[in-house]
């Protein structure tokens, strides 16, 4: 079987010959371009099997002539240093949750809400079609952060999960939630009181109690987490789809690649944006809904009204609010922002696939 090799035959020829596009020689000859990806979430989590088949398959399109160091777990980079290590090229790819850089991520704050959408996989396609046509947006990553971003990866649903039942605002009242990004104004909006904390210390900050629950934290790494060992109440408050995460590429290394790789990795990330997410996901959701059953643990949901309570307290307050204190500030027209945002929701939310932990709860019967 002939290898690919990413030749690109033109219609010219010299001396009779077809000539060949400028492919360095290094990539036609194997193994030869070895990316180094690194991650602070560990290889189980959810996120990571989207960037796990995107990896694979990479490789297998390109016959192994690209191949990847995966580094999982902040094996490579502390928490919080992701970003820098893409822009620094000290790794060549990476998942990026913006909440670890809220200050320096104006324009991405625009992408995280609550209380505007209902479905993951659908909260996916707004952030890639808002990326493509906000250019702020695009600049933000690509100039001020030296990082491409290769697809918006998502998080799946992030329902809370608490030591005790929350089944109403004023449950939540007082009660310290770790949260992330946006979801500490969120819960601080519904009265909680949010403490910022990385994923990995929440499992022993539950156990000592130093927090009474976790919001924004996603469902299948909480599972994986065990963290329903400890805060076994899975509660849907209706928030909607966890904050977007991205997966990027430097710009130093996307810069250097033949035009003909750079179409592979635009390829594989088209056919992801073709419900491969609800693929992965939904199978991940349904046996981490089943492992959390079996050891114990129970689901709920705010009733309508109580969800709608939360949406009028929430929105479109934190909307405005990311405006006037984070848009403007840092020159970003807020308001033709959220318009491409609007735009995209309403084209999108509602034609996703994937089930919430509370709706696979309830089709089980």
């Amino acid at each position: 079987m002939q290898r690919r090799h990413f030749l690109k035959l033109s219609g010219a020829s010299v001396g009779g010959a077809i000539a060949l596009s400028s492919v360095p020689l290094s990539l036609l000859a194997g193994n030869d371009r070895d990316m180094r990806w690194a991650s602070y979430i560990s290889q189980q989590a959810i996120p990571s099997q989207l960037d796990t088949w995107f990896m694979e398959e990479i490789k297998r399109r390109s016959e192994g002539a690209i191949d990847f160091s995966q580094y999982w777990s902040a094996s490579l980079h502390g928490v919080g240093d992701h970003l820098p290590a893409v822009r620094d090229n000290r790794s060549q790819m990476s998942l990026i949750s913006p909440g670890y850089y809220e200050a320096s991520m104006p324009a991405t704050r625009g992408l995280e809400w609550y209380y505007r959408m209902s479905q993951a996989d659908a909260m996916q396609l707004v952030c890639r079609d808002v990326y493509e046509n906000f250019a702020p947006l695009r600049q933000e990553w690509e100039e001020r952060h030296g990082a491409k971003v290769l697809y918006w990866t998502n998080w799946y649903h992030a329902p809370l999960v608490t030591r005790e039942p929350i089944n109403s605002i004023e449950d939540l009242r007082g009660k310290r939630i770790r949260a992330y990004g946006v979801m500490n104004d969120t819960i601080e909006r519904l009265g909680g009181s949010p403490v910022p904390m990385a994923a990995p210390e929440v499992y022993t900050s539950l156990e000592r109690g130093v927090i009474d629950g976790a919001a924004g934290f996603e469902f299948v790494t909480a599972v994986s987490y065990q963290l329903h060992e400890i805060a076994p109440h899975f509660t849907d408050m209706g928030d909607g789809p966890h904050a977007p995460a991205a997966t990027v590429m430097s710009m130093r290394e996307w810069e250097q690649l033949p035009e003909e790789v750079q179409s592979l990795f635009d390829e594989v990330a088209a056919d992801l944006y073709e419900r491969k997410l609800a693929e992965i996901y939904q199978p991940a959701a349904e046996e981490a809904v089943e492992t959390a059953l079996e050891d114990g643990a129970e689901f709920a949901t705010w009733s309508e009204e109580e969800k709608e309570r939360a949406r009028d307290i929430v929105q479109p307050d934190q909307v405005e609010q990311w405006k006037t204190e984070v848009a403007e500030p840092n020159g970003i027209d807020g308001d033709a922002m959220q318009d491409v945002v609007r735009e995209a929701i309403d084209r999108h939310d509602g034609q996703g696939d994937l089930k919430t932990p509370y709706e696979i709860y309830q089709a089980r019967g």
